[in-house]
């Protein structure tokens, strides 16, 4: 199996997934129900975690699929400044929801600002993956391709290689990413220590909720994170696409992710006070982030050394 297959795997998730989240906001908001709008935060944050490897396995497609006669490099165009739209738009979205999560946390109730900008971000991004996944549809099933629809991607800017030709195109861009990536990564792995080092039995004149005060910082190093490491992957797609290294840290991305859940849902961490010791599965959670999020870092400096890519 490739990451071909895997994108075949997973490319019907994010739309599915995200319909789902959906409609489980509009079923949340309509019976005011704190607990269902959790719920369905919870969805879109999860549904934009898996559109993370669609979107990236999606280039391994792309070049499974340059040789074929038989397919029109038209509709895998078309289809490839969808996604990237899809995925952007989901990305935010996702992130939106997850600071909901954390607001909820905070304040023990959801903000309606918060519902209200996921039910709209919600809604473009489910028209612009819906669309992206129409356009992929089409590449194996030319019966059902518009060529009117073809005509007019074919006139729209491609975004994302205008990107990468500018992040090659100019020599100060990706050495300044790279300094902001690094400055990113250690303001979050920070903040990952000091709160996690906490459930393990240091610091403990603190409570966890006041280090979790922190988090701010480690929300702006991941921000940053992924905008310098999206403009990375634009810049030279084939060289991640095709190093193991990289397949790895975007896994151990993804568990963090999920494991950043078990501090926004459950009490268990938060009811630890000055001088008390976390229960035996809050320190499992802490040692868990710590070890995924040295793997990202392990496996993000080992890209130019495994897989042969750079």
């Amino acid at each position: 199996m490739n990451l071909a297959h895997i994108h075949l795997l997973l490319n019907h998730f994010p739309t599915v997934g995200f319909a789902i989240g959906l409609g489980l906001l509009v079923l949340a908001i309509t019976s005011k129900k704190d607990e269902l709008k959790r719920a369905s935060l919870v969805v879109v944050f999860l549904v934009a975690l898996i559109t993370i490897p669609t979107y990236l396995s999606g280039n391994a497609a792309q070049s499974a699929l340059q040789e074929r006669t038989d397919l029109s490099q038209a509709a895998i165009r078309a289809h490839e400044g969808a996604a990237f739209w899809g995925y952007l738009f989901m990305e935010i979205t996702g992130f939106i929801a997850w600071l909901g999560l954390w607001y909820f946390r905070i304040v023990k109730r959801v903000a309606n600002w918060n519902v209200a900008a996921v039910f709209v971000l919600g809604v473009l991004t489910f028209s612009v993956m819906t669309r992206a996944a129409n356009l992929g549809g089409e590449i194996r099933h030319p019966e059902i391709q518009s060529a009117g629809a073809l005509a007019d991607n074919a006139n729209v800017p491609d975004i994302a290689r205008s990107i990468g030709l500018f992040v090659n195109g100019h020599s100060w861009v990706w050495p300044t990413c790279e300094t902001l990536h690094f400055i990113g990564l250690s303001l979050l792995f920070t903040v990952v220590l000091i709160v996690d080092l906490r459930l393990l039995g240091m610091a403990k004149k603190f409570s966890f909720a006041a280090l979790y005060q922190l988090l701010p910082l480690g929300i702006l190093g991941f921000s940053m994170n992924l905008v310098t490491g999206m403009l990375f992957f634009i810049a030279s797609p084939e060289q991640y696409v095709k190093n193991v290294s990289f397949h790895w840290k975007i896994l151990f991305v993804m568990l963090a992710g999920i494991n950043a859940l078990y501090f926004m849902l459950v009490e268990e961490p938060w009811a630890i006070g000055p001088g008390d010791d976390a229960p035996a599965f809050a320190k499992f959670a802490a040692a868990s982030a710590i070890f995924l999020w040295v793997g990202v870092l392990f496996f993000g400096h080992m890209l130019p050394f495994l897989g042969n890519s750079f």
